[in-house]
């Protein structure tokens, strides 16, 4: 080993290691400060080193061989060992260098793997530090438009609002009473819990803005990401200059979030058309509230005055600020829901797309829409994105659980609703959606009696009771337990359903149900007339509604007015026909159906049906098997023969 030494030091190896390793560390740290800046990816720097360890063997074997000179470089001379000995010299200087360069490898390449800039971030919620808790939803209001803000940056991945709020009280925000505001915010590495930047503000309130215009251009230099004109542009811009508006604005937009019931959605109502009140040019404010409008449309009543309003609201936020995300998401969903309108609608949320690049409400609308147009795949696809950039809410999941079940492909459909009962076991709406896929998929109610055995130890609202009851009602009766049916029917309050129109209908439909398979025929005209009043009511207000003119179609078949009965099953069609809906579009066709078979149109019923189990709709054979509504058709043989099928999972002919 002495001659080995001797033969580095003649031939000066030592000196060129030492060089090598001072100058490869000064490449690093200058690739390590300037890579960043140049915007080259982090696997850059990973190569540079990887070459550089790979050099130095390679430069300990030219330093073996070759010297510098007066000369020049010249072949450095060998001595008289024997060749044995050089052989062994040669093998032990490679074999040291591969160690030095592996060591050195394995110290640094982690490293910088662990130094890695993950462009993925989650504003975790403000606390609201204040003696006046009424104050918190400002905090809710910082930390909402610091999302918004980074979430029109397409170069990073933000998640949603509602998916970090389950981890409030994790992160500071103090609001002194009066004028002031401070803020401490802190910029951690989820991975390594490294603090990357931190920062205190104390301003007056009017200066909220500029806090979050700089919070957000703070983060996007942190996690070095690129920053177009027009991001930048949208992020410094001010939604109004009006304190007081802004506030109102803020606590509006919390509430428009509530999940329990009208009562908030009223109050956020309220406080946007304050916030437009004292600053009529508030484009942002405005787009906002045309979208809980549109939303008043779609699920609470469809009425002329609203849809106007969502429209009207809308293209007032266009004119105010066109390039406005925000209002070109408000247009769409104007036209979605308004006008079923789904090509306006779909032009106009990926316009929003291109300025919310990670809203996941944006991805979930354009999701809507695609699966409303038979585009399954895409929309797959983007229910997945809007469930990926807002992983711990449900509602996307619970839209794509939709997808795969009206596919058929039940395995998919019941992990997604795994996946979501995971983050939410108690949830009626999830719980529902199980319960009827177990029914379709296996006609198995015990999944849907465990659900309800699961929401007696939950608190809920006393529309969320109401519904229960009401769904209660329903599966009793697909078991043909129509005393218990009846029963659960019949404790349903009037009153109380008033302002729900359509379970006012689902009351009496059920009792007249209930009391026709008791053979209690006067009690079953009874209850149909009334759910015939109830349906009649509602369509005054809301004329151009399919599912409330199937309901009262398939009333009508049962009192005996064929002639009227078909009439709205036809209208019911004309309204949401499949080859402009492929969602919702087959469960009015069902519904056609349940008339005829009411009606004694076996060939009709049956001919649908046929067409139903051939294509997306919810339409299975173990439902086919179990639901007493086709009980008039069980003796025919073309029924039989519906119902003597497996069922076919459509999920090959995605599009």
């Amino acid at each position: 080993m002495s001659g080995f030494f001797e033969e580095v030091k003649r031939r000066k190896v030592y000196q060129v290691a030492v060089a090598y390793l001072i100058a490869a560390g000064g490449v690093i740290q200058l690739a390590s400060a300037s890579f960043p800046a140049w915007e080259l990816p982090n696997w850059a720097l990973r190569v540079v080193i990887v070459l550089l360890l790979i050099g130095f063997p390679i430069a300990l074997i030219l330093a073996w061989a070759f010297d510098i000179t007066a000369q020049g470089i010249r072949a450095t001379p060998d001595t008289a060992a024997p060749r044995t000995h050089r052989r062994r010299n040669v093998i032990m200087l490679v074999a040291t260098g591969v160690i030095i360069s592996a060591a050195a490898g394995f110290f640094l390449l982690p490293r910088v793997s662990a130094h890695k800039c993950d462009k993925s971030i989650a504003v975790l919620p403000f606390e609201n530090l204040s003696n006046e808790k009424e104050n918190a939803y400002f905090a809710d209001g910082i930390q909402d438009d610091v999302l918004t803000n980074l979430s029109k940056i397409g170069d990073l991945k933000v998640i949603s609002r509602t998916s970090v709020m389950p981890y409030r009280g994790k992160a500071s925000n103090a609001r002194e009473i009066g004028n002031r505001v401070r803020v401490n915010v802190q910029l951690i590495n989820a991975e390594s819990d490294e603090h990357m930047w931190a920062e205190d503000y104390d301003r007056d309130l009017t200066d909220v803005f500029a806090i979050q215009t700089d919070l957000a251009q703070q983060i996007v230099r942190e996690l070095q990401a690129k920053l177009s004109p027009s991001e930048k542009a949208q992020i410094e811009r001010r939604p109004t200059q009006n304190g007081e508006a802004y506030l109102a604005f803020v606590q509006a937009h919390n509430l428009s979030h509530a999940v329990d019931g009208l009562e908030k959605l009223k109050q956020s109502e309220q406080l946007y058309q304050r916030a437009i009140d004292l600053d009529p040019n508030f484009a942002l404010a405005i787009a906002r509230y045309s979208q809980l409008q549109s939303w008043f449309v779609n699920d609470v009543e469809r009425t002329p005055e609203r849809r106007e309003k969502a429209r009207s609201l809308a293209e007032q936020a266009m004119q105010l600020q066109p390039d406005l995300p925000e209002a070109h998401l408000a247009l769409g969903f104007s036209y979605y829901y308004g006008d079923k309108n789904y090509g306006a609608a779909l032009r106009e949320f990926e316009i929003a797309r291109l300025g919310l690049p990670n809203e996941s409400e944006v991805y979930l609308a354009i999701g809507a829409i695609q699966r409303r147009q038979g585009k399954w795949a895409h929309s797959i696809a983007n229910m997945e994105k809007a469930a990926s950039l807002n992983p711990r809410d449900t509602w996307a999941l619970q839209n794509l659980s939709y997808n795969y079940s009206i596919l058929r492909n039940f395995d998919a459909a019941n992990k997604t609703l795994d996946r979501a009962l995971a983050l939410d076991p108690t949830a009626m709406e999830l719980l529902g959606i199980k319960s009827n896929l177990a029914i379709a998929e296996k006609g198995d109610f015990g999944v849907a009696e465990m659900g309800f055995e699961a929401l007696k130890s939950t608190q809920m609202t006393n529309e969320q009771k109401l519904r229960t009851a009401d769904a209660r009602a329903d599966v009793f009766l697909l078991e043909r337990r129509y005393s218990e049916g009846l029963r659960e029917a019949e404790s349903l309050p009037d009153d109380q359903l008033a302002s729900y129109p359509t379970s006012l209908w689902s009351k009496y439909y059920h009792i007249g149900f209930a009391r026709r398979a008791l053979q209690e025929e006067p009690g079953a005209r009874a209850g149909f007339l009334k759910a015939k009043s109830a349906a009649e009511k509602q369509l005054k207000r809301t004329p151009d509604v399919a599912k409330l003119r199937i309901q009262l179609a398939k009333v009508l078949a049962f009192l005996g007015e064929k002639d009227s009965a078909m009439a709205e099953a036809q209208r019911a069609s004309e309204l949401q026909p499949e080859s402009k809906d492929a969602f919702e579009g087959p469960v009015i066709t069902e519904g056609v159906a349940q008339v005829c078979a009411i009606l004694g149109d076996k060939d009709r019923a049956i001919e649908i049906l046929d067409g139903l189990l051939n294509r997306p709709s919810y339409v299975t054979v173990q439902g086919l098997r179990v639901n007493p509504i086709w009980d008039s058709l069980r003796n025919d043989p073309r029924f039989q023969a519906l119902i003597d099928r497996n069922d076919v999972s459509l999920a090959s002919n995605l599009r």
